[in-house]
């Protein structure tokens, strides 16, 4: 268990060097039009991309692709790559997204490559899929043989501390309202790793229109300090 907990920081850690500061996922955009202004607005910005978006998108692939490292499902890890393609609807979440994966591969293939990783990366070689980063994720996390509980655990808590970390930085906010923010959503994770132990898959892609709504403002945006 220790020997897990210990690949599971790493995987998850926001430090990582996969380039993950470099994109908000339309908070940039939240920001500069006002609407993320303080330390209620940011608490309100990620609650509903983590609840109402997250769950049902990355949270969602991240554990299905788990289940299909588990069962050796190519098949249905070539179809999950391509729903989530379909599903992230602004170009640069998409672009974000398979840079992300790109990166993770570089870290982790030569630590911990196990046959469906090898065939899943030969195929986004050939471009068949994009290879996303949260199906990454959860392919890594079932060959580093990280319990599922646990990856989910890691995957909302690097999601939810990239978004505090942006909040800090763009609106701007304290360290210690970034730490208050941290404290009061680890309740959430908890519940939302919960649920999203059996995803439904008739929900994958259920979100706010909003959020895609921003994300594709980010592109004209007069002066960007994030990719996305």
């Amino acid at each position: 268990m220790n020997l897990q907990l210990l690949n599971l920081l790493q995987l998850s850690d926001p430090t990582l060097p996969i380039g993950g500061y470099a994109h908000s996922s339309g908070l940039e955009t939240y920001v500069q039009k006002g609407m993320v202004k303080n330390l209620e607005t940011a608490q309100e910005f990620i609650m509903q991309m983590l609840t109402k978006n997250f769950k049902y998108t990355d949270a969602a692939f991240a554990s299905l692709a788990y289940d299909a490292g588990v069962n050796h499902d190519f098949q249905q890890l070539l179809s999950l790559d391509q729903e989530c393609s379909a599903l992230k609807l602004p170009r640069e979440m998409r672009e974000a997204s398979q840079k992300l994966g790109n990166r993770l591969t570089k870290i982790f293939q030569p630590l911990c490559s196990s046959e469906i990783t090898e065939k899943y990366l030969d195929a986004i070689k050939s471009k068949t899929v994009s290879g996303h980063y949260c199906i990454l994720f959860g392919l890594y996390a079932k060959s580093l043989q990280i319990d599922k509980k646990q990856m989910l655990t890691g995957f909302f808590y690097n999601t939810t501390v990239g978004f505090i970390t942006n909040s800090v930085k763009l609106i701007p906010l304290g360290q210690q309202d970034g730490q208050q923010l941290l404290f009061s959503f680890l309740p959430v994770i908890d519940h939302l790793v919960e649920e999203s132990m059996q995803p439904d898959r008739d929900l994958l892609g259920l979100c706010c229109p909003g959020f895609d709504i921003r994300c594709i403002q980010h592109e004209s945006l007069y002066s960007r300090l994030y990719m996305s």
